[in-house]
């Protein structure tokens, strides 16, 4: 942390702007020399100002990757805003995080007990380092919940060898985990708990939204900053609290999967809204709160609809209330028709649409204006969409994730492979990761047996107008399987 931090400097923003002004004769990347080479076109569309702040590692604008200056203060800032020990910037999203995360805890063969909501970047950790999954299913209701503490409890019971946790909490619908209990679970093992908090990074900002990682005790947290607070798109922040985690070999681990040319655009505005955040943060909070309870009452009078609330099952601890999933498994529609109906028409864009459910996001940058037009949108919908309820078909997609785990995803990833239509491909081994996205969780990923239920999940996917992501044929026609498997 900073010594007497002082939450309104923005160090980083005021470099890269005294940087900008200079009258250089620029003889370093990137080639657009500031603004000077790019198209008259693009300029008139975005102006000049972004380009000649564009800006590559000069002196006085310090190193991502060995920060002593203004990248190293304004990641103190954040750590002191965030609660955290430690912070770092990323440039290359919470996907990178998450893979740092597992690289600086697990070497090739170590076991990393992790939720099987994973996001595929957890997959793309695993491939790299080597480390084997011991999956923890998440509960499921109406749609599936979050891993409880006694699940992963009895997974350390079972393979005390293992050298971390990784849960995801919130989940994309806003689904939270019993962080603290899961956290004295780990310690009393002596492994760090390391929590996917991509969509969490306002929490710590109002009392009424759900607890923080850290502050409920996680070790390390990854939170995507630009998905719920206003950094640019890609840019987050990993947090590191306590002794457990090894930050020399965290920072390596970064060092391997960040871009050595990293945006300095990106890393302002994680300056700028860590300031926002420690400014004006429980006041934005509010507003964003008041935004998503007027949705949230004026959705729930309409006919034919539902929106999820926090319930007492297992693995629903708390839900992030800012997150609205919208059910509407009783109309004549699939969410994804719905999605693209409130886009035409109303000008209305959903996070997250699936079969029978939507997910908006209500942020701080959301006004009452939109919360009017989705209101409106939803009630105009309403009126021809209503009919006879169908299945969710939210069971069999759970259903399909319980594969069997033949091979480490890395040796999966790296085997030889041949490709096998659908029906062929049932009974092998899977060389892909196969997900729906968003959310990007995989239903097959490299190491598992390609089972029936998986193919009927992704395929009613398919046929309801979502996107495959991480295979050869995203038609789902044929798919990469590990040869003689």
């Amino acid at each position: 942390m900073v010594n007497n931090p002082d939450p309104i400097r923005t160090p980083l923003l005021e470099a890269l702007q005294n940087s900008a002004r200079r009258d250089l004769s620029a003889f370093f990347a990137p080639g657009h020399k500031q603004g000077s080479g790019v198209l008259a076109s693009l300029i008139k569309g975005w102006g000049k100002e972004v380009f000649r702040a564009d800006l590559p590692e000069l002196p006085e604008l310090d190193n991502l990757f060995a920060p002593e200056g203004v990248i190293l203060e304004a990641q103190g800032l954040a750590a002191t805003t965030f609660a955290a020990d430690r912070t770092w910037f990323l440039a290359n999203g919470s996907t990178c995080g998450v893979e740092a995360a597992i690289l600086a805890t697990c070497n090739p063969g170590d076991k990393l007990i992790l939720a099987r909501n994973a996001h595929r970047s957890a997959v793309s950790g695993l491939i790299l380092s080597g480390a084997i999954p011991v999956w923890v299913q998440p509960e499921i209701g109406n749609l599936p919940y979050n891993v409880t503490p006694e699940a992963i409890a009895a997974a350390l019971q079972n393979h005390p060898d293992a050298k971390a946790v990784m849960v995801v909490s919130p989940t994309y619908h806003g689904i939270c985990a019993d962080i603290d209990s899961m956290a004295r679970i780990c310690h009393q093992a002596r492994i760090p708990l390391l929590v996917d908090e991509a969509h969490g990074a306002h929490f710590k900002f109002h009392r009424d939204l759900p607890i923080s990682a850290l502050a409920a005790g996680a070790d390390l947290a990854v939170q995507s900053t630009h998905k719920v607070l206003s950094a640019l798109s890609q840019a987050s922040m990993l947090h590191v609290c306590g002794s457990l985690i090894d930050r020399d070999r965290l920072d390596r681990s970064l060092a391997l999967l960040q871009s050595t040319s990293p945006s300095y655009l990106l890393l302002a505005s994680l300056d700028t809204a860590r300031q926002q955040m420690a400014i004006s943060g429980m006041e934005l909070m509010a507003k964003t709160l008041r935004l998503s309870v007027v949705a949230r009452e004026r959705l729930k009078k309409i006919a034919g609809i539902s929106v999820l609330e926090k319930t007492t099952t297992p693995g629903f601890f708390d839900l992030d209330r800012t997150r609205i999933a919208v059910d509407i498994s009783a109309w004549q529609a699939s969410g994804f028709d719905i999605d693209e109906q409130l886009n035409d028409r109303f000008g209305v864009v959903c996070e997250l649409p699936e079969p029978h459910r939507l997910t908006f996001i209500v942020t701080l940058g959301n006004t009452d204006r939109d919360i009017d037009r989705l209101v409106s949108g939803f009630e105009e919908l309403s009126r021809n969409c209503t009919g006879d309820r169908v299945s969710d078909s939210t069971q069999n997609i759970q259903n399909s994730q319980s594969n069997t785990v033949c091979l480490s995803p890395r040796e999966a990833f790296f085997a030889a492979t041949e490709t096998r239509s659908q029906l062929e491909a049932i009974g092998c081994i899977s060389a892909e990761i196969v997900c729906p996205y968003p959310p990007g969780i995989p239903v097959l990923m490299p190491g598992e047996r390609i089972t029936k239920d998986a193919i009927d999940a992704l395929q009613n996917i398919v046929v309801s107008g979502g996107t495959i992501t991480g295979c050869a044929d995203s038609s789902l026609r044929t798919l990469k399987v590990v040869c003689h498997s």
